[in-house]
């Protein structure tokens, strides 16, 4: 069972910097509620960098959401 969604929808920039800076090991998905995916990219170091790419190239497009499906502000 997924636990409620946060109050207020996750931050563009924070999650931004946390994939840039520690996106090999999965905080950005840990900061939006990806858990099971986090722990993934954190044993797989961001699928080889493959991965941390897609998840970058997501969030500076702006197509990258929370694990609940809302945008990022």
């Amino acid at each position: 069972m997924r636990p409620p969604p946060p109050a207020e929808p996750r931050g563009r920039t924070i999650t931004l910097i946390l994939a840039l800076f520690l996106g090999s090991f999965g905080a950005h998905r840990f900061y939006t509620g990806y858990t099971t995916v986090g722990l993934l990219q954190l044993v797989t170091a961001g699928g080889c960098g493959i991965w941390w790419a897609v998840d970058v190239t997501l969030l500076l497009t702006g197509r990258y959401r929370d694990a609940w499906g809302r945008e990022l502000v």
